[in-house]
């Protein structure tokens, strides 16, 4: 493709829609990684079919940006540049596995601008959105894993810990808010010596912080002190009847398994997450939540010994109060082990349904619509797929999320940059496709890593007081057609 000029016309467009921000050709911004050393600004011109990056990173080295179609290198559309001892260097290029990405033979990136200076490097370019040739990433309107990584120095080559991915909604995006009287609490493990074994969940049960009046989270971050030994992490709400902090291995004790309401997730891969202007999580106040449940994943498979742990998560919280109560709402199959996965299997499809409509049984006053905003997909190792669709009158009309390159490395809470509605009496059907190929035996359902689930995790407002929202096969009808006559 040829060069592509930025029109006064689509400046003075961005500027007003940058309003204060430090430079109109960049209006949204986000850190790609945990401590701040890699941010990335960005803003676009759908008419003219361009979109611009300014890609900052804390370093005198080559940086590099992708765009990938499961947060890992293979298939990934990357543009690597810096600032070297004869000057700029900057190139598109294609990654065909976990190595240095080959240069394309068309190079589809028009360099803006790049400096280094005090440590630090700014690489501004444009591209189009839709891609230009076959190893071009197209730009649409849902969620796309970008992929980074930088080096000390000048040397393309192996870029270490130095590391990352998130996934952001470019086109569809909605902006953050900080509010002026900012303040977080935190909600963490407190010196937890991880076990030595494959696959723990762990819960703590404790106090929520004491407020006296409403307030509303607006932004949760995760603390993460092993992230190669956290895999995921769900705050749960207690009921009045649970009163007093403990700790222990989790789905153990009835008064566990009480607080069943998710009000926070976090997956690995995943990074801080902002709601919407519009809403936000209660707490304090005559409602006031008592006690939470944090469940912490820990996935060890190296069986590694002494390992203490302190993550958890952070959340910040104002006085400014938002128009609406948020929540999320479970959906997708039930957790148990009465449904499987058959091996060798190349495509196997499993399915979980939330009817809304029983939800006014449970509580009368769920009768108003839900707005979704931003979703958590989670399988095990053997999905590859996870689709949410949405229906009504028994006839599909959109799907809620999808992700059609399930990575259980990337799991992240993903922002839909736009509401969707699910009206009472709409139905939402998770489908999770699995691969088994290779696989001799039946893979369960249940709380195991190489166990499975299909869940979806839909943050949406106005809140109603209802966490699990999901389905389960008949087993013994399951085990029927897949020709199991003893489930033991």
């Amino acid at each position: 493709m040829g060069s592509l000029l930025i029109s006064p016309l689509l400046m003075l467009a961005l500027s007003l829609v940058a309003g204060a921000q430090e430079d109109p050709l960049f209006p949204f911004s986000e850190y790609l990684d945990h401590g701040r050393d890699v941010r990335l600004r960005w803003g676009f011109d759908k008419a003219k079919d361009i979109i611009m990056f300014e890609l900052t990173v804390n370093t005198s080295g080559w940086v590099g940006l992708g765009f990938s179609p499961n947060g890992g290198m293979a298939g990934s559309d990357i543009v690597i540049g810096g600032v070297g001892p004869q000057g700029s260097y900057f190139t598109d290029r294609y990654a065909e596995g976990n190595e240095l990405p080959s240069e394309d033979k068309e190079q589809n990136y028009k360099l803006l601008s790049l400096t280094e200076e005090n440590g630090q490097t700014v690489m501004k370019f444009q591209r189009s959105i839709t891609a230009c040739d076959p190893q071009d990433f197209t730009i649409t309107g849902v969620p796309i894993r970008l992929i980074y990584a930088y080096g000390k120095d000048d040397n393309i080559g192996y870029h270490g810990s130095q590391r990352g991915t998130k996934e952001i909604n470019l086109l569809n995006y909605m902006p953050s808010n900080t509010p002026s009287d900012s303040k977080f609490f935190d909600l963490t493990m407190t010196n937890y010596t991880i076990p030595d074994v494959r696959t723990t969940y762990h819960c703590k049960i404790m106090p929520a912080p004491f407020f006296d009046r409403k307030y509303h989270i607006y932004r949760i971050e995760p603390i993460i002190e092993h992230i190669d030994l956290v895999h995921h992490m769900l705050l749960y709400q207690c009921p009045p009847s649970v009163t007093k902090p403990h700790e222990e291995q989790c789905f153990q004790s009835p008064e566990i398994n009480q607080c069943v309401v998710v009000s926070a997730a976090w997956g690995v891969g995943g990074g801080a997450f902002e709601f919407p202007e519009v809403a936000g999580v209660p707490i304090g106040g005559d409602g006031r939540v008592q006690m939470y449940r944090l469940e912490m994943h820990y996935n060890n498979p190296s069986q590694l010994k002494g390992r203490v742990d302190n993550s958890g998560l952070r959340f910040f919280y104002t006085s400014e109060l938002r128009q609406h109560d948020a929540a999320v709402l479970q959906t997708g199959l039930a957790v148990s082990p009465g449904y499987a996965v058959p091996p060798n299997a190349s495509m196997y499809h499993t399915y979980g349904l939330c009817d809304t409509s029983l939800m006014r049984q449970i509580v009368p006053e769920s009768s108003h619509d839900l707005h979704v905003f931003a979703t958590v997909l989670h399988t095990h190792l053997v999905g590859r797929k996870v689709r949410v669709g949405h229906f009504r009158y028994g006839q599909q009309i959109d799907f809620l999320a999808l992700d059609e390159n399930y990575d259980f490395e990337y799991q992240q809470i993903v922002n839909l940059g736009e509401t969707k509605t699910i009206k009472q009496g709409d139905r939402v059907l998770v489908e999770c496709t699995y691969n088994t190929m290779g696989h001799k035996a039946i893979t369960w359902g249940g709380l195991e890593t190489t166990d499975e689930m299909c869940l979806a995790f839909l943050f949406y407002y106005p809140a109603v007081d209802v966490g699990l929202c999901h389905s389960f096969p008949n087993p013994h009808d399951l085990m029927r057609v897949m020709g199991v006559k003893d489930m033991k």
